[in-house]
Formats: structure tokens, sequence, C-alpha cells
């Protein structure tokens, strides 16, 4: 057997040292680690907190727009005096919406208005105006059949308006409601507006009396006859009504000037109101139930 030189002695490594290090070694190592844990926790509490600023629906996924524009649908629209701050600016916004011979023709066509009652309906509420080409008129209405003796109708056989000219109109007594009028409160206030100068009083509530259950209501698409060119969708509610007091036969009302009509104050209504075509007289007749359309 070949003896060679013994080789070179190497020390044992003892290879469980790195896990059993001194007790202050590992101590003194996860200070470090502590302090930037605690960074950290603090860095993520003092960061905004998307989730926590959600709805109570926290899924991941959009919203369905198509509810959205639902519930944004039965929103009231904007004050239409915010939207048209003066007459002028509504006569420019519907310049390029409507043919331009309908749009020339109001106030001009005998038993028009023109575009300063237009925005005095928007300005008071009783009118909407949805914004397409052409827009569309949202009205809603009372309509009164006021039944009289041996049950004939009262109708408004025609008008006579502040420029002169005569409206045709052969329908029971119409009133644009205010908003959030009832139709109770609405018929109320036409019987007073249109009938009232009658009676010269104000007990118009007294003598008026809704007929129990006659109440209805439909919805009319058709053009305006008061704005050529200008579709409307009128909500009518109908009710049967007694008004005690009136005459028997044909008869005559006149109806006040808008606001009034001797207001000193100057504002953009009074000056509108001031070019806006009115009624004067209101003309009445009575008539059999099956002469009046439904």
């Amino acid at each position: 057997m070949f003896v060679g030189p013994s080789p070179p002695h190497k020390p044992l490594v003892n290879r469980r040292s790195n896990n059993h290090r001194p007790r202050n070694a590992t101590v003194t190592s996860a200070i470090p680690d502590l302090f930037l844990a605690a960074v950290s926790l603090l860095f993520l509490w003092s960061s905004p907190k998307p989730l926590l600023s959600l709805p109570p629906n926290r899924f991941s996924f959009p919203l369905n727009p198509r509810r959205r524009s639902t519930a944004m649908s039965r929103r009231s629209p904007p004050p239409p005096s915010q939207r048209f701050a003066n007459p002028q600016s509504l006569s420019d916004w519907l310049e390029s919406r409507l043919p331009s011979d309908s749009f020339a023709a109001w106030g001009v066509k005998p038993g028009t208005k023109n575009v300063h009652n237009l925005w005095l309906e928007l300005s008071d509420g009783e009118t909407s105006l949805a914004d397409s080409t052409p827009p569309v008129r949202t009205v809603n209405v009372v309509t009164v059949r006021v039944i009289g003796k041996n049950g004939r109708i009262l109708v408004e056989s025609h008008q006579e308006l502040s420029d002169g000219s005569i409206r045709e109109r052969f329908r029971p007594l119409s009133e644009k409601m205010k908003p959030e009028e009832s139709p109770d409160e609405a018929v109320i206030r036409a019987v007073k507006e249109e009938l009232g100068s009658f009676f010269n009083g104000n007990d118009v509530g007294q003598r008026t009396r809704i007929l129990p259950g006659s109440y209805s209501r439909r919805v009319e698409e058709r053009n305006s006859l008061s704005y050529p060119g200008l579709p409307a969708h009128y909500a009518l509610h109908s009710v049967d009504a007694t008004v005690e007091g009136l005459p028997e036969e044909d008869f005559t009302t006149e109806e006040k000037e808008y606001g009034g009509g001797d207001s000193t104050e100057d504002s953009v209504e009074t000056r509108a109101a001031g070019k806006a075509v009115t009624v004067k007289r209101h003309y009445w007749k009575w008539v059999s139930p099956d002469s009046i359309r439904p």
C-alpha cells in the first residue's frame, strides 16, 4: 500500500451554526424588519382608500348605463328660466331647430302666440321643451266639463286675442297646470281665471263642485296650434264639474293681463308679458254632450 503525505488538515465546519445563532444576534437582525413593516402599514393606512369611498355596491364591474339613464330621466328638468335667460335666447335656440316658415308664423298668423308667450310658459313651469330637433313641448292640461241645465256642456266657442285676432276653440274649459299642482287645485284656478270675472267675487271654490269618479287622464301628441311647427305632448286631466251662478244663455268673460296687468316692476317677465299675445275675452256657449269630440 502506498503511503503518501497526509492531506492538509481542514477545520470542521458546524453546518448548524446558522440555525443556532446567538440570541442577541437574532433580535438585532429582526429590528430592521419590524421597522420596515411598521412603515409599510403606516403608508397603507395614510394612503387614499378608494374601496371605502365606494357606494354599498362594491362590485368591480361598472354600473349598468341603461339603469343610470333611466334614473336620470326621472329627475325634474332644470328650471327653464335658467336655460333661457330671456326670450331672445329662446328664439336663438329655436331658430335652428324649427322650420323657418313655421317659426316665422309665430305671433303673425292669426290665432298663434309668439316666442314671448312660450318663454313665459317655461319660466312659470307650465311647459317643458325636449332638447331635440324639432323640440317637443310637454304640457299638463286640466279640462273641466262644466255641466249645466239639462246636461248641457259649457264650451268656449272662441277667444278674442290682444292683437285683435280671433282664435276658434269649441272645447270645454281648459287651463295649463302649474308645477306640483293637483287636478283639483287646477280646476278651481281655471274656473277663477276664465269664469271668475262673471262672479266678481272670490267664492269660486264654494260655487265649484267636482263630480266624484269623473276624473280621467289621457295623452295626446299633435302639432301645437299656438306654436306652428312645434310638436306637443299633452297630458290631459279631465273632470266633470258644476259651477253655480252661471247664466243659461251664451255669455262672455274677460281675463286680466299677465301678472295683474298693472305691474310697474321693470323685469324680464313684465317686458315679455307686454309683448306676448294674451286673451282679452272668452266666448262661452252651452252645447249638447254629443257635439263635443271625446
